[in-house]
């Protein structure tokens, strides 16, 4: 009797900051990661997304002899610029010269909200918020796909890169006078070792905005832990702003019953944040069940890419 070979997948999750890949057996068991850059077209351009997220595969396969059934991807940005161009995304990953050697299965690429969503819930319908480097509220409930913010990173509320443009704008200010000098001023002073505003801007733009910017948002936090009142009211109305966008989601799906809500990312790791954003969101819909998964996202691909196999096995 010929013994059954196992099966084996993929499952990445692309952001803006670093992307994540896992290889995974069918009952959700972890046999390598790999992690490389970004892998967000909208910051580094379809080419550098597909050579990163192939990168990150080859690292988790680390030379182990196992065949992929399924290669399952989780990209930022996907619903809301690239739906179109999906198809050739998926082949240009499955054509890579680093991968077409090691690769002979099926590629799906979806948008990393679905993932992020999936991370937390077994659920169909519900709401994620994402906020990490960008930010951004989904749900779904019945044919209804509603998206709110997320629209690059001068329209991502209460994200990373929103917190860094508060810290940015805060110490600019306290530099020339307009503001009093506070803890969060002195970090990051301290940090970048500015000496004066032409200093400051010198040492802002002559980097890649999209990674100074948001880098703030970790000096704030420490700032606030130590009782920085500025940084506290700057992640409490990052709080706000995501309820706000939660909260629109929800009103435009219908929602009147308990259902699930999914926060993922870093700032979530802030309580001022969490707190505020609970709090605004309990206010209007009380029903609502947040979770916050244990898991990284990633793991909401595992799940996409197992249920996909599962899915096709039964069919056949």
């Amino acid at each position: 009797m010929n013994k059954v070979k196992e099966k084996f997948i993929a499952a990445v999750d692309g952001g803006g900051t670093k992307t994540i890949a896992v290889i995974s057996n069918l009952n959700g068991e972890i046999i390598g990661e790999g992690v490389s850059g970004s892998s967000n077209p909208r910051n580094v351009g379809i080419s550098r997304s597909v050579d990163n997220i192939v990168d990150s595969v080859i690292l988790a396969l680390d030379s182990k002899n196992v065949k992929l059934d399924l290669l399952l991807v989780g990209i930022a940005s996907l619903a809301e610029e690239f739906q179109d161009r999906t198809a050739e995304i998926e082949k240009k990953i499955k054509d890579h010269i680093k991968l077409r050697k090691v690769f002979k299965g099926r590629v799906r690429v979806v948008s990393d909200q679905l993932v992020a969503f999936n991370s937390g819930t077994d659920k169909k319908e519900g709401v994620v918020v994402i906020s990490g480097t960008g930010s951004v509220a989904r749900g779904w409930k019945g044919k209804k796909d509603i998206k709110v913010s997320g629209w690059g990173w001068l329209a991502d509320e209460g994200s990373a890169f929103w917190v860094g443009h508060k810290v940015y704008s805060t110490t600019m200010k306290a530099i020339d006078g307009r503001e009093k000098r506070s803890l969060l001023v002195d970090m990051v002073i301290k940090e970048l070792k500015i000496k004066d505003a032409v200093d400051y801007n010198k040492k802002i733009y002559s980097n890649n905005l999209t990674e100074v910017i948001p880098y703030f948002s970790i000096i704030a936090d420490k700032a606030a832990l130590g009782g920085d009142k500025s940084a506290i009211n700057i992640f409490k109305e990052a709080g706000k702003e995501l309820a706000l966008s939660a909260n629109t989601v929800i009103k435009k799906l219908g929602f009147n019953k308990d259902f699930p809500l999914v926060l993922v990312g870093g700032m979530f790791k802030s309580k001022y944040l969490l707190v505020s954003f609970k709090k605004e969101v309990k206010k209007h819909n009380p029903l609502v069940k947040i979770i916050v998964p244990k898991n990284g996202p990633v793991f909401g691909a595992v799940k996409l890419a197992i249920g996909q196999i599962n899915e096709g096995i039964k069919k056949s």
